[in-house]
């Protein structure tokens, strides 16, 4: 799904003013796999990522982007890290800052495949493959999070 309307709404108030959002990220986990895709709008591979809706319970939004991005059903098992991304500058000026809430999630259902144009590819990797496929160290580091036996949740202290 391309930028959700609130958003809209809120530029349209704002501009290009910096915009505080929160945001999910579901680390799938299928064995000893990660589910990852390719971005549409970077190029870069990642774990399935996207903005809560105004109200929106953050492990429903998790469940709701996977299936939206992937055609997959999941569960979301715990939330393992709590962060403040870097501010964004997006192409047409837009400025955002993310609060983006990581949860380890096991995957129960579905076909993967891109669905709504966020993303141009969808991929299983084997856990000890995931240094090969060029991820940022932030998105790694969510991964990792996930594949921890640690149970609380990692805060920036």
């Amino acid at each position: 799904m391309p930028t959700p309307d609130f958003v809209l709404d809120l530029r349209r108030a704002i501009g290009t003013s910096p915009l505080w959002l929160s945001g999910v990220t579901a680390v799938i986990l299928r064995g000893d796999e990660v589910l990852l895709a390719r971005r549409a709008d970077n190029g870069r591979i990642a774990p399935i990522a996207g903005i809560i809706e105004p109200g929106e319970e953050p492990a429903v939004a998790a469940v709701r982007e996977a299936f939206e991005e992937t055609n997959v059903v999941i569960e979301v098992e715990r939330l393992v890290w709590v962060h403040v991304l870097e501010p964004i500058t997006y192409e047409n000026g837009d400025r955002s800052v993310y609060l983006d809430l990581a949860f380890r999630c096991r995957y129960i259902s579905g076909d993967p495949h891109p669905t709504d144009g966020e993303n141009t590819e969808v991929m299983w990797v084997h856990v000890d493959d995931l240094d090969s496929v060029g991820m940022t160290d932030d998105q790694r580091r969510r991964i990792d999070y996930a594949l921890s036996a640690d149970e609380a949740a990692h805060f920036e202290r």
